[in-house]
């Protein structure tokens, strides 16, 4: 599909789908870990709402984008309230299911003095979210002009749903994250698949290490070459990274001073989509998505810091000219 085709679509159909997961995040902060058998007391703790899923659809509509979220809660006291806050933000939640069974999803997140974090997972009814469910929501997938997936519910699901994508035209923008193996057709599914680095490395069967800007080039290009359409590298500090098809493009960092990089690629994320959905090109929106980013550092939480349209606008205004001077474009 060309550019220019791409585009008329984009333009007829700003609706955008995010189909995933719904977590509440337990945040503990404390000075260190424990070690087995050891009681500790903690410094602070913070309930947040999050789930890859619900903190992609929650930053489209923070931007001002259409957007329906696809997912399920459990039985529990968290579960109206991830409704409720998704939904405060201006997010369709009619397509978010409630499975009796079990509780919600869960993070654990501990963090020491240091800033280094562990984090347990605790699916919930995100692991219960099947294919069944998933055709229950068929035809908001069918009316999106945008699908954004990620992980964080079963595998099976997630192809599923790429297929489901499109064979209704969407642009598919999949998030290879919490990182694990895929298949080369999830991988050819996509429009746009979005690792950060460690997700590439894992994807590309290297350890995880600090890639440079080359050897996430040509990391990138093993994704391609594997089936993958369009491949976009979040890199952090780095900035982000498009590979496709006889084009190369590095969008650097802004300068911001980065408090908590949680979310920073669900916000990037979202915010691609958004900028796609409006009619921006793949340049702008890149633009665009990175500058998102760069807003949601330079504030605590998930949700919390997913940036408004106008604070991604003056971002990009202060920054213009410290990414001119970078030499924003093609690399070879």
């Amino acid at each position: 599909m060309s550019h220019s085709s791409m585009d008329s679509v984009w333009h007829m159909n700003s609706q955008i789908a995010v189909i995933g997961s719904l977590n509440a995040d337990f945040v503990i902060n404390l000075e260190r870990f424990p070690v087995a058998g050891e009681t500790l007391i903690g410094r602070d703790f913070k309930v947040f709402p999050g789930g890859k899923g619900a903190n992609q659809a929650y930053g489209v509509a923070r931007l001002g984008g259409r957007v329906s979220m696809i997912g399920q809660v459990g039985n529990d006291a968290q579960a109206d309230w991830l409704i409720a806050n998704l939904a405060a933000a201006g997010v369709d939640t009619a397509q978010v299911r409630r499975d009796p069974t079990v509780a919600s999803g869960v993070a654990l997140i501990a963090i020491d003095a240091a800033g280094q974090n562990q984090i347990i997972i605790v699916p919930g009814a995100n692991g219960n979210f099947g294919l069944d469910q998933l055709k229950a929501s068929r035809e908001t997938i069918a009316s999106a002009g945008l699908v954004l997936l990620q992980l964080e519910i079963p595998m099976p699901t997630v192809e599923a749903a790429a297929r489901l994508a499109k064979e209704s035209g969407a642009v598919v923008i999949f998030d290879p994250a919490p990182a694990r193996p895929i298949s080369d057709e999830l991988l050819a599914g996509a429009d746009y698949v979005t690792p950060n680095e460690t997700e590439l490395a894992i994807l590309t069967g290297v350890p995880p290490s600090d890639f440079t800007l080359a050897e996430a080039l040509g990391k990138a290009r093993e994704l391609r070459a594997r089936g993958a359409k369009k491949v976009l590298v979040k890199m952090g500090a780095k900035g982000a990274l498009l590979v496709g098809d006889g084009m190369e493009h590095h969008w650097p960092a802004m300068p911001v001073t980065a408090v908590d990089t949680t979310a920073a690629g669900d916000a990037f994320n979202a915010a691609f989509a958004f900028a796609l959905a409006e009619g921006q090109t793949e340049l702008e929106a890149g633009r665009f998505a990175t500058a998102a980013a760069a807003c949601s550092v330079t504030r605590p939480g998930a949700q919390p810091s997913m940036p408004t349209r106008e604070e991604v606008q003056a971002m990009l205004r202060i920054t213009s000219q410290t990414v001119e001077s970078h030499g924003l474009g093609i690399i070879v």
